[in-house]
């Protein structure tokens, strides 16, 4: 049924149609209204056979996550940021113990400085802890991507993270179209867990494992990932068939035929992306876009095919790796071994910036020229930085740079050095 709602609503009601049993979280901004709604849910019958638990903190909430999916329910969770970093622990354990849990993540960026909007810091800090990552481009597609990780979860015994972005989505009223129960169950069978304490039947989960096994153990993490690959497009498949409209996948092509430039960014950005790529071609500009949906597993042959014929790829990235540059770069250079076409990485939108269709033409005329740094930061207040380098090398004691740059942009009143 079509709804005008919240981002934030749209995914409670989603997680709500795949019947989870057990729901612990901790409030953080973006995320909170997602918990909140599923907590209504529950309080008020919305939402029956399924436990609420509130805890103390986010390491709690995928603690007690991780206790009730090891007890064979279907679990749910979701945070952000310092929320993620908070859990980093049990974010390991969870998957190095396989347990099925899905959790959305709503993506925020990482401080210091403190800093409570959009960018893929949080997610991208846990690619490697050996959960599944799906980012979605839209509210409707975040919707969808619930339904579908927690079958992909429990087929595979792997959690799954679900990535969209703060604010943007999570705060943004949309038309969804919210699928009915009967349509979910058809879809997502009940929960049948692949290991289960039972006192009745008592084993050990989580053993202590030496060196002369461990390297095996990983292996089997990293080939549950090498799976993913192959089931994630067979699972969108059937979720277009059952509910008639496409999303998920690996990736999404965006008039890539015969293009010369082609794009490559995950999450809301695709959506603005798409918009210069229809002005630039209306221009005869022969350029083209891939939105990343499956971000771990990284879908190295599914980009190859897509890029394998272009003349440069930008790689828009909402992330920094401080001191090296691009993080999906990485990734987006290793589907192009052997490939010899020119690549940048291009890092946009950090701590919520906006990232603009004019701002993003200029920088798409300059790839086209092949006029781009290898990695360039997009709108970039260089002025700024010069000011900040030269006071800071004027003065031993000059004070904490962050606090330096908004005094400067009037943004603060105290005086530094």
């Amino acid at each position: 049924m079509l709804r005008q709602i919240e981002g934030s609503r749209g995914i409670a009601e989603g997680v709500a149609l795949c019947r989870p049993q057990v729901i612990c979280a901790y409030p953080i901004t973006p995320q909170t209204h997602i918990v909140e709604g599923l907590g209504e849910m529950v309080k008020t019958g919305g939402l029956p056979a399924c436990e609420f638990i509130n805890v103390e903190s986010e390491f709690a909430a995928l603690s007690v996550a991780i206790g009730s999916s090891a007890a064979g329910v279907r679990t749910y969770t979701a945070t952000s940021s310092q929320g993620l970093l908070f859990m980093a622990e049990a974010v390991y354990n969870a998957s190095g113990l396989g347990l099925p849990i899905v959790m959305t993540i709503g993506n925020r960026a990482i401080g210091a400085p403190i800093n409570i909007w959009n960018d893929h810091s949080d997610a991208m800090s846990m690619r490697d802890a050996g959960w599944i990552q799906l980012y979605a481009e839209t509210n409707q597609e975040a919707l969808d991507l619930h339904v579908q990780a927690f079958r992909l979860a429990e087929e595979l015994s792997c959690p799954v993270m679900v990535c969209m972005d703060g604010f943007i989505l999570t705060h943004a009223y949309e038309r969804i179209d919210v699928p009915s129960q009967q349509d979910v169950d058809a879809y997502l069978p009940p929960f049948e867990p692949r290991q289960v304490l039972d006192p009745a039947e008592p084993v050990t989960i989580g053993a202590m494992v030496g060196p002369e096994a461990f390297t095996e153990v990983r292996y089997l993490a990293h080939h549950k990932q090498l799976r993913a690959l192959d089931r994630i497009p067979q699972l969108a498949a059937e979720f277009a068939a059952r509910f008639g409209r496409e999303s998920g996948g690996l990736i999404r092509p965006y008039r890539t035929e015969g293009a010369e430039t082609i794009v490559v960014a995950l999450g809301s950005v695709n959506g603005t992306v798409q918009e210069v790529v229809d002005e630039m071609r209306a221009d005869g500009v022969a350029i083209g876009s891939v939105g990343i949906t499956s971000f771990r597993p990284f879908p190295l042959a599914a980009l190859r095919a897509v890029l394998a014929g272009a003349r440069r790829v930008v790689v828009l990235e909402k992330c920094l790796a401080v001191g090296l540059g691009g993080i999906v770069s990485d990734g987006v250079r290793k589907s192009l071994s052997g490939i010899a076409l020119n690549g940048y990485t291009v890092i946009a939108g950090l701590g919520g910036r906006a990232i603009t269709r004019s701002s993003l033409r200029r920088l798409f005329d300059d790839a086209g020229r092949d006029a781009l740094a290898q990695v360039t930061f997009l709108d970039l207040n260089t002025d700024l930085i010069e000011h900040e380098l030269e006071r800071e090398g004027s003065a031993r004691r000059s004070g904490p740079t962050a606090e330096a740059l908004l005094r400067r942009l009037g943004s603060v009143s105290s005086r530094i050095g």
